[in-house]
């Protein structure tokens, strides 16, 4: 991991979704969990996939992949539900896989004009640069406030 002196750097939990790396601020982590069973709720959103009884805190639940506008994909032993909690709201976020954690400085972070993608420019933060890695930075309050 590089040492910054002179620039902020934050931390980001690094996921797959398909073929592309994300990464969102791990401040707004609250835990990782193996995939488990989804309680459909009727009349949600296409992209809600239902709510989940963690620890006896009922939590809904989202496919980023759907939300994306990815194809859907089978669950498998690698995929997870990332719980965040932005303005104290918590959701669920399934995606393919957790890869990391990394620290990336505000230097090595660009802004998205002109960049091509199949989401939402709203969602995204920037696209941030580590070594050899390309991590697009998701917006999650965007992303959560565009559900309701």
């Amino acid at each position: 991991m590089e040492n910054i002196s002179n620039s902020e750097s934050k931390q980001y939990v690094v996921f797959k979704l398909g073929n592309e790396e994300y990464g969102i601020d791990i401040q707004k982590v609250q835990i990782i969990e193996r995939i488990q069973n989804i309680t459909r709720v009727p009349k949600s959103p296409y992209f809600i996939k239902g709510v989940i009884n963690l620890r006896g805190e009922i939590i809904p639940v989202m496919s980023l992949r759907s939300k994306f506008g990815l194809q859907e994909d089978d669950y498998n032993d690698e995929t997870r539900i990332i719980i965040v909690e932005i303005e104290d709201s918590k959701i669920g976020m399934i995606v393919d896989q957790v890869k990391e954690v990394l620290q990336i400085s505000s230097q090595a972070i660009e802004n998205v004009q002109g960049f091509t993608s199949d989401i939402n420019f709203n969602y995204i933060q920037g696209v941030g640069k580590v070594n050899d890695h390309i991590v697009t930075l998701l917006n999650l309050k965007n992303i959560i406030d565009s559900n309701m």
